[in-house]
Order: structure tokens, then sequence, then C-alpha cells
């Protein structure tokens, strides 16, 4: 009886495939209307890059085969009220030139970019100061409550210092 148990579930180990299986590449059937705010409220105008892939990371795989989405489809929104303001000041272009050529980017392809008024005024800006593919809008905070209850998805990236490099940790 136990010769039995043991041949039995050798064979069923044979057959459920090979022992060392590869992951599973799955297409999770994403809707072309994508409605999301990206949250930026960073402590270092530097993390506009970091932040910057986050959207990216949501647009590219979207974009591209097998879904093929075309942007104005998706209804994606930046909201602008953290220390990253400044690299939306026209007289910091030089030194944020990369980020606002990405920003550009996006804001050619349909992603709004909107700026908190308040922060605005608190870093002593006025809407000439900024790029013409700013909005202005009154708070971020009553504007994160806005776009929330019309039904987007809120995404705020998390910006760490990267310590290890992957060849370090893979």
């Amino acid at each position: 009886m136990r010769l039995t148990g043991l041949i039995t579930g050798l064979m069923l180990m044979l057959l459920s495939g090979p022992l060392m299986a590869e992951a599973k590449i799955v297409q999770t059937p994403y809707q072309e209307s994508q409605k999301v705010l990206f949250d930026f409220y960073l402590q270092d105008p530097d993390e506009i890059g970091s932040a910057l892939f986050w959207l990216r990371s949501f647009l590219n795989p979207l974009m591209q085969a097998p879904y093929s989405f075309a942007p104005d489809f998706m209804d994606l929104v930046v909201l602008v009220h953290g220390t990253e303001i400044v690299t939306l000041a026209k007289k910091n272009r030089k030194r944020y030139e990369e980020h606002v050529a990405r920003m550009e980017y996006y804001a050619d392809l349909g992603v709004k970019f909107k700026i908190c008024g308040l922060a605005m005024e608190d870093f002593g800006y006025q809407p000439k100061d900024l790029y013409e593919f700013i909005e202005v809008v009154p708070s971020g905070i009553t504007e994160l409550a806005h776009w929330q209850q019309q039904g987007y998805a809120i995404i705020t990236p998390t910006i760490r210092s990267k310590r290890f490099s992957i060849d370090e940790i893979r």
C-alpha cells in the first residue's frame, strides 16, 4: 500500500510538468478608458524625474501591443503641489530642461498638468511664470478630492533613494 502511494505520487509529479516551471506571462484585460490622477508632492525637486517614470510606467505598456491604446482615450492628470513646483517655472528651464521636455511630451499626448494655486503663491510664482501646458487650480488638496469623487484612481509616486544597483542585488 505504501509503495502504491509512492508510485502514484511520483506519477502525479511527472504528469504535472517540469519541476522547474517558469513564470507565466499574462495580459490583464485593461480597459482603454483609464482615469488616473498622479499626485506629485515631492520633498526634493530633483525627484520629479523619478515621479515621471511612474507616469511612463503607466502609459508605455498601455500604448504598446497587445493593448495599443491611443493616449487620447485615457484621461490622465498630474497634480503638482510640492517642491517640484520649481521645475515648472520658466526661469528654471536650464536646470530642469530634461524634466520639462518630458512633461511637454506627455502634455502633447494629452496628459493634463495642474499646479496648486496656494503652493504657487507660497513659492512666489504667478501664472505668467509657468509653462503654457500648466493649469493653475485653487488648491491641491481640494483638487485631489474633486478627481477622486469623479472616479479617478489616485497614484502617489513613492520616491526612494536607490542604495544598490540591480547588478549588486540580482
